[in-house]
């Protein structure tokens, strides 16, 4: 009889606890949750006090037969899921399904893999929190009830297929409005005016740059305003230097994480929590769901070791962060190695390059203040009220920025320019200028959220928790209610006057804008339905409601409300919404039709809707018969799209000229564009576009393509003792080919050596 089982959530943590714990303990993965919502039906008994109908899914039989063997002839069952809410269900579940009594199995649990934290844990069993549990079987259940009451309506309404959640539907809300207000916005040009300025007691003419505190309006204003300072008298008005500190950030917790990976690494959100899940298992960090900022005492010790190890006593600043999140579900520790003292680790680039950035943020936590000296300068003019400012920033110490500084989400970033070390100048001190420049300025539209800038968002609404955000995001893209897409920048014109001396001369600058690299957009068919949810289910949509549900799983956790109470104030009211939106309005009256205008060669009504295959434009056609209807491009939107970029739509197919007495032409089709010349077709590559695509290019893509096929049209092997019998190449590797009968090769079959009976052998063996 084994003396104690030991059951973790994933493989890897398997193997490192038990290396820690030694014999006598057997430690075996639950491959995460064993059991769930029951898949047919609602899942939930609404009669019987919301009572969640749970199922083990086939592929997890095996594993629970063989956790079920192992219990019954264990002296000990150690429950060591997860710390959070999650991990706690899991424990719950086990318990159910191996038969162990609730209140006397030892439920273990621990924030980092380490020897030292694994047999703390071990000494110090509880049983397993039914608090905690109730708060995820409440988030489970809620979630369960909007997606299979909400999603019918939606089929019903919107288009068949369509599904709603109650976190995602108010995630795509907000790419919706962003996305709206990117469309109102009209930008416009102003005179931005900055002046290179020396003092008049400076020998050396030390330059320093000031921007004027006002831009203008036109290109008149500017002007007259460089010409009235060709015999204009600037004047310091204010020298203020004064000494500042800039703090170090707090160490991570799950959302700060995912920003920071996001702005500095390049990482999505899922991928983040992927990475971060392995460090975790693998021991070499703190468990990474999290809302605390609070590091131990120890580590705080280990810090202070290592920082003066490296750095020098001046550089300690022991202490430790306050988490402002109320009801914080996992407030152990934030996100910090397992050893403060191991800087480099082996494994993947993407698990190095993750644990530099948490093992710097959270040493530089501990690190002093940078002091730095901000300057201010304000220069005066004689004759007009306007005045020229300049910022200078310099850092006397650099404390923790000497190893790690925070970085700043790009919309956030300020149109000032510090600049840096600024001349000591004195009230009255006169100034002269050498250039004085007024440069044209677009105004730009606010950005697209990134994966990070949403989490940051979603965090300040209170939307969600730690282990919602990826899978959150994950969800809206993959049922295609948002993409993520890169946008290409274009260039433009805008002008420059400078004044040098007493002559003003002007020049054409270019420059880019727009571009945007891994930004969320929504679909036709994501603001369709956020619009839907909007007008029926208000409530649902609002972002305090949703917010404050999250504060009532808070309460169910902490075991001031009964999850069941909880959920019978949400569904009853949301049940009633349900069926007033079923019986409102007819089926599918919510598809939008936008008319954009009328088509100047037929004189016929232009649209753009939703069609069968997507969003599309229509040419109406007068007369009864069929209209002319095109596909939107990638990127465009019913709701933007002008009637001059719906009519180029139409320009497809296009005829590129007759090549060997065949017309050469472009179109796109159900698996995109392509050339087509008599009965040969030709995929268009990435950077390719139909609309513009010359005509050598296209004849390129048509000889690569003809080639190719006629290689894998030739067979691999033929044998003298059967002509029928022929091996050849197709899209999913070698294949037989048999009198009008195709057949796999078995797995590592080398065809270079394939002999006459090996074939034969293999077609014999084969299916029908």
């Amino acid at each position: 009889m084994q003396e104690n089982l030991v059951i973790v959530e994933s493989p890897a943590k398997a193997k490192t606890i038990e290396k820690f714990l030694g014999k006598g303990y057997m430690v075996k993965s639950s491959f995460g949750h064993i059991r769930d919502l029951a898949k047919k039906g609602l899942g939930v008994d609404l009669d019987n006090q919301f009572e969640p109908i749970y199922e083990i899914p086939d592929d997890k039989r095996k594993v629970v037969d063989e956790l079920s063997r192992l219990a019954r002839e264990a002296k000990t069952v150690w429950l060591a899921s997860d710390e959070d809410r999650e991990g706690e269900a899991i424990a719950w579940h086990l318990a159910k399904v191996l038969q162990l009594p609730i209140d006397q199995t030892k439920r273990i649990v621990f924030h980092e893999i380490t020897q030292r934290a694994i047999l703390d844990a071990i000494e110090n069993p509880r049983t397993i929190d039914l608090n905690l549990v109730n708060a995820q079987q409440a988030r489970r259940v809620l979630d369960r009830l909007v997606g299979f009451e909400l999603s019918p309506v939606l089929w019903k309404k919107v288009r068949p297929a369509l599904s709603a959640g109650r976190v995602q539907s108010v995630a795509v809300r907000l790419i919706v409005e962003r996305e709206r207000e990117i469309i109102a916005f009209n930008s416009a040009a102003q005179y931005r005016v900055v002046g290179q300025f020396y003092s008049s007691l400076d020998s050396t003419k030390t330059l320093f740059k000031a921007t004027l505190s006002q831009p203008f309006a036109t290109r008149n204003e500017a002007e007259q305003f460089l010409r009235e300072c060709i015999s204009e008298n600037f004047t310091v008005s204010k020298a203020e230097e004064k000494p500042v500190q800039r703090f170090a950030a707090p160490p991570f917790t799950t959302s700060t994480l995912q920003q920071e990976a996001g702005r500095k690494l390049g990482m999505s959100v899922s991928q983040t929590m992927s990475v971060a899940q392995k460090l975790y298992e693998q021991g070499l960090i703190t468990y990474m769901r999290t809302d605390s900022v609070n590091l131990s005492q120890m580590a705080i010790t280990q810090c202070k070791n290592e920082i003066t190890r490296l750095f020098g006593a001046k550089y300690s600043y022991p202490h430790n962060f306050k988490t402002k999140s109320k009801g914080a579900q996992e407030a152990h520790e934030a996100i910090r190695p397992s050893y403060i003292d191991r800087q480099e680790i082996d494994g993947t680039a993407a698990e190095k390059r993750l644990y530099d950035l948490i093992w710097k943020r959270t040493v530089a936590s501990q690190m002093v203040p940078a002091e730095l000296d901000r300057t201010t300068i304000v220069v005066d003019m004689e004759r007009r009220k306007e005045q020229f400012v300049a910022t200078g920033e310099v850092v006397r110490f650099d404390g923790f920025m000497r190893l790690y500084s925070e970085s700043i989400e790009e919309d956030a970033q300020s149109d000032g320019e510090s600049s840096g070390i600024l001349p000591k100048m004195s009230v009255g001190d006169k100034v002269l200028p050498t250039t004085i420049t007024a440069a044209e300025r677009y105004s730009v539209a606010p950005s697209r959220y990134n994966e990070a800038a949403l989490v940051k968002r979603l965090e300040e609404l209170g939307i969600g928790r730690p282990s919602t955000y990826a899978p959150t995001i994950t969800t809206i893209i993959n049922r295609g209610y948002v993409v993520k897409q890169n946008r290409e920048g274009q260039k433009r014109q805008t002008l420059q006057l400078t004044l040098v001396g007493d002559k003003i001369s002007e020049k054409m600058v270019t420059e880019s804008y727009g571009k945007e690299k891994n930004r969320l957009a929504p679909t036709d068919i994501g603001m369709v339905v956020n619009d839907y949810l909007e007008t029926q289910f208000s409530s649902i949509m609002d972002y305090h409601f949703t917010a404050n549900v999250e504060k009532e799983f808070d309460r169910v956790a902490e075991g001031d409300i009964t999850w069941t109470d909880m959920i019978r104030d949400f569904y009853d009211p949301f049940h009633v919404l349900v069926d007033k939106a079923i019986g409102t309005q007819s089926d599918r009256s919510v598809q939008s039709v936008r008319v954009l205008g009328v088509d100047p060669k037929t004189g016929c009504v232009v649209k753009a809707r939703i069609g069968r295959y997507g969003p599309m434009v229509e040419i109406e056609s007068e007369d009864g018969q069929k209209g002319q209807f095109a596909s939107l491009k990638k990127g465009q939107l019913i709701e933007s799209i002008t009637l001059e970029e719906a009519l180029e739509l139409f320009a497809l197919p296009r005829d590129l000229g007759e090549l060997d007495g065949e017309p050469l032409m472009v179109g796109v089709g159900k698996f995109g564009p392509y050339v087509r010349h008599g009965k040969s077709f030709a995929s268009l590559q990435k950077g390719d576009d139909p609309y513009t695509i010359t005509r050598e290019r296209a004849e390129e893509l048509l000889k690569e393509t003809i080639a190719k096929q006629r290689i894998a049209s030739e067979p691999l092997r033929t044998f003298a003792e059967d002509d029928a019998m022929v091996v050849k190449s197709g899209q999913y590797g070698p294949y037989i080919a048999y009198n009008g009968k195709n057949y796999r090769l078995p797995k590592g079959t080398k065809v270079e050596t394939l002999t006459y009976v090996d074939c034969q052998r293999i077609v014999a063996k084969s299916k029908k």
